[in-house]
């Protein structure tokens, strides 16, 4: 298989260990919802590469089509976009109620004044 048959999978895991690098190495709470969305982003690309079939139309019974798209992937996918724009703005929410209690988003800063 060539590079180019490929890429869309290159660049899921390039976006994937993008987020997850993100998450890891930041301290910032803001940062860390960003590189959680990147790898979400990482996984929505994934399922859509996968749904797709080269030659492969709209599932519409006709005699001249007979390779069909499953339209499955991409309707999971618009209701998981939904979700992880419900689930960023949460995350936000959090993230302002947490500055106003303790003046910072820094994760290390945080926890120690809990303790």
């Amino acid at each position: 298989m060539d590079f180019l048959g490929t890429f869309n999978y290159w660049v899921v895991v390039i976006l994937m260990m993008i987020g997850l690098y993100i998450v890891i190495a930041h301290q910032n709470l803001v940062k860390k919802l960003i590189g959680i969305n990147i790898f979400q982003t990482s996984i929505f690309i994934l399922f859509i590469s996968m749904g797709k079939i080269t030659g492969g139309t709209a599932p519409i019974l006709n005699e001249v089509n007979t390779l069909y798209s499953s339209p499955l992937p991409h309707v999971l996918i618009l209701t998981a976009i939904v979700v992880g724009i419900s689930t960023t703005a949460l995350g936000l929410a959090i993230v302002i109620r947490l500055y106003h209690a303790f003046g910072t988003v820094d994760d290390d800063e945080i926890q120690q004044e809990i303790e």
